[in-house]
């Protein structure tokens, strides 16, 4: 897409799944990639792919629930490419199935702490980086659990509710000084995340696949090239949406 041509672009969560396919798409457009992760091994992994293909990229470790990390992580893109245009706030954690009321506050602060909280320290430096370059666009990364319930899972779809939340009102606070912000929600895609989840059992995979009207599970970089989208100008008009990449599964 020539509209992310030289643009600053941070991913969060890069070091594999939709973060990791988000980065490297973003690079083939010709941004500039700000990898980061909590994953000190595998994120510079993620920037060696991207100059391979002759792409920019820094990795930067950092915790997505610690808010001077992000900090730093959001300086870094200012000192080393100059400003921050794209950001999707993708880092994210899963948690072992429990009923609600057995779920540890331990647990369920964990879960808020880097799937909500993360998002809105991420934006929160973001943000006014943006707002010096005269705009851009924040993609959040949701899930189809932040737009119907599944049991078994209430701190995760609880997150994700909030990230819808948090999206929406963050776009109506900047929809005049040219911030657009979305929310991709991703439903059953082939990641580590998921394959840890199926592991656990033989028939949760077929379970997962019968569940997707298309008759699979998507592919990371399905959700990356809808990221893109809402990244680049030709989504211009769009902003405070909550776009499902699911194969149709909240059509059900």
């Amino acid at each position: 897409m020539r509209s992310l041509n030289e643009k600053v672009v941070i991913v969060t969560g890069a070091s594999s799944g939709i973060g990791r396919a988000a980065a490297l798409r973003f690079a083939q457009a010709g941004a500039m990639v700000v990898a980061v992760d909590r994953d000190a091994t595998r994120g510079p992994e993620v920037v060696a792919e991207i100059e391979k293909i002759g792409g920019r990229a820094r990795f930067v470790a950092a915790d997505v629930s610690d808010d001077e990390q992000v900090a730093a992580a959001v300086a870094t893109a200012v000192s080393t490419f100059g400003g921050v245009d794209v950001a999707f706030n993708n880092a994210g954690i899963e948690g072992a199935p429990t009923p609600a009321h057995e779920v540890e506050r331990a647990a369920w602060d964990q879960m808020l702490a880097v799937n909500l909280t993360g998002v809105w320290l991420c934006m929160r430096h973001e943000i006014p980086e943006m707002l010096r370059r005269g705009g851009g666009s924040i993609i959040n990364c949701a899930s189809v659990a932040g737009l119907v319930g599944f049991g078994g899972i209430a701190p995760y779809v609880a997150a994700k509710h909030g990230v819808v939340g948090l999206s929406k009102a963050a776009a109506l606070d900047y929809a005049a000084q040219g911030i657009r912000v979305n929310a991709v929600c991703p439903g059953v895609i082939d990641t580590d995340m998921v394959q840890r989840f199926v592991a656990e059992s033989p028939e949760a995979e077929s379970a997962l696949v019968a569940g997707e009207p298309v008759g699979r599970m998507g592919r990371p970089e399905e959700v990356a090239d809808a990221v893109l989208w809402l990244a680049s100008e030709r989504s211009s008009f769009v902003t405070g949406q909550a776009i499902a990449v699911d194969g149709g599964y909240t059509t059900w």
